[in-house]
């Protein structure tokens, strides 16, 4: 893979990565209540769930689910429901304290690392469209000159890396937004409009079409 095609393949990735959605919300979310380092664990899971898109789109699954249509709906519905969970969560979650959260919450309370990583995870993971996605996108740029596994490994690592560097950039973005938002109606703003977003997100999952 030469290198103007590596940082075609990079700039895609990100573009793509970066666009606000529910991966990213949470990972803002995330990055406002308990401060961007412990949102790394957020960052992390939704790493992790990228990572096995990408190998699964590699294996070829990608092409099974594209055709199998109960298995894309399995995946489909599962991720809409828990969207639609964490939504009616956000919602109803009482306010929290952005001038605590800006200091990373406090030394006696720790943020729930666990509980986050899961979220990062499974709200990834239960995009099917990314394995398609990284289906269409792999074989534009693998070079049939060179050994494919190679190609492979480096793509993977680098969608490893974008999904990482993407989530920490929300979380950072949250941390610095609860450095100037010090009251509590902003976070009761945040919680409604993220919980808002994911509600209206599942529910759009739910009752399309593809």
């Amino acid at each position: 893979m030469s290198i103007e095609v590596l940082v075609v393949f990079i700039i895609t990735l990100f573009v793509t990565s970066i666009i606000p959605g529910p991966s990213m919300l949470i990972a803002l979310t995330h990055g406002v209540k308990y401060g961007a380092k412990a949102t790394m664990a957020t960052a992390l899971g939704n790493t992790m769930a990228s990572c096995i898109q990408a190998v699964i789109s590699i294996a070829g699954l990608g092409v099974l689910i594209a055709t199998s249509g109960s298995l894309f709906l399995i995946i489909k519905y599962i991720g809409a429901v828990y969207l639609v969970y964490l939504g009616v969560m956000l919602w109803r979650s009482a306010s929290f304290s952005l001038e605590k959260s800006a200091s990373y919450v406090s030394a006696t309370v720790q943020p729930p690392l666990v509980k986050m990583f899961r979220q990062g995870f499974v709200i990834a993971a239960g995009n099917p469209k990314a394995i398609i996605f990284f289906s269409a996108l792999f074989p534009q740029f693998i070079d049939p000159g060179q050994t494919s596994l190679s190609q492979y490994l480096i793509m993977v690592s680098l969608v490893c890396i974008c999904a990482f560097s993407c989530a920490m950039s929300y979380a950072i973005g949250g941390n610095y937004l609860a450095s100037l938002f010090k009251t509590s109606n902003i976070s009761k703003f945040i919680n409604k409009f993220t919980g808002g977003v994911f509600v209206t997100s599942g529910l759009g999952l739910i009752i399309s079409s593809k």
